[in-house]
């Protein structure tokens, strides 16, 4: 198939780069035409104007963009000129219910949409070794699987449209907690004096340790937070967890307690460090506690 991507941004680009490695892609596009001019002239394959003109000429789209609206705006764009019997993949994060009226909207065309969010970060996403979770049809599924497999390591189809999206809900839940745990551990062993490079070695390697805490705690002891995932991005894709918990009539604690937070780093001025920024908060709860403290930002 011929391949087109949308949205070359930290995740995008590099997931359009494995695309081209695996002789797959054809063509891109982006919001801004001098990312997708700089892509084409590096990997050697073409920038495209429109969505339309992308979408005549490819035989599939896979497009990786922020949000709900951008989602929706993209397939109207896409959707009069796809061929039939066309492919559409969407890896962006978004809610579950967007995914199945995007997949409803595109069938009355004859084409097939699948939600396949992914997980991995940025280091996933260049080294192809995503997780990617999908929903849709199986048969789409099929066809799709060498695209997605270019791009992810771990690749499963989760059941029916939404699947995806509500997998990655998931996921951003457990994400949300395990970054309160680390962030608030890290900023105890601060505040106990411990060398944090030697306990970040150790710990990595015991009971407690995650993907997450290997290679985001670091960038405690460097008091750097550069953008992995974005704290606004979060903040965002927590919402949707939020408003998918409210459907059922609850609310779930992880979720409240770290949306309120990242409210508060985005009104300091942090919303786009890296989601391990989450740190300053915690740390300020010690500095605060000592004689004579006070709450501050870092």
């Amino acid at each position: 198939m011929r391949v087109g991507f949308v949205g070359l941004g930290a995740m995008g680009r590099h997931m359009a780069n494995n695309l081209q490695k695996a002789g797959l892609l054809t063509a891109v596009f982006n919001r801004t035409p001098e990312k997708a001019q700089a892509f084409a002239k590096e990997s050697g394959c073409f920038a495209v104007r429109s969505l339309a003109e992308l979408a005549s000429h490819c035989d599939a789209i896979v497009m990786c963009v922020s949000a709900d609206a951008d989602v929706r705006e993209v397939v109207a764009a896409l959707a009069p000129a796809l061929p039939q019997s066309a492919l559409v993949i969407d890896c962006s994060t978004v809610s579950a219910t967007t995914a199945r009226e995007m997949a409803a909207q595109l069938a009355t065309r004859g084409i097939d949409f699948l939600d396949c969010p992914v997980s991995g970060g940025v280091e996933g996403a260049r080294d192809a070794a995503l997780a990617i979770m999908v929903g849709g049809e199986p048969a789409a599924f099929e066809r799709a699987l060498p695209i997605l497999r270019a791009m992810g390591k771990t690749v499963t189809h989760l059941g029916p449209s939404g699947a995806g999206q509500a997998a990655k809900a998931t996921n951003q839940i457990m994400c949300a907690g395990v970054i309160q745990a680390v962030a608030e551990a890290m900023a105890f062993a601060r505040a106990e004096g411990l060398p944090l490079e030697k306990l970040i070695e150790t710990l990595g390697k015991g009971a407690g340790s995650s993907w997450y805490f290997v290679n985001r705690a670091p960038n405690v002891v460097r008091g750097s937070f550069p953008a992995g995932f974005r704290v606004r991005l979060h903040e965002k894709d927590l919402r949707i967890c939020h408003d998918m918990a409210a459907a059922h009539g609850v609310q779930l604690p992880v979720i409240e307690m770290t949306l309120l937070h990242y409210r508060r780093l985005i009104e300091q001025g942090y919303g786009d460090e890296d989601i391990s920024s989450l740190y300053r908060l915690k740390a300020a709860l010690f500095d605060a506690a000592k004689p004579g403290g006070r709450p501050v930002a870092g």
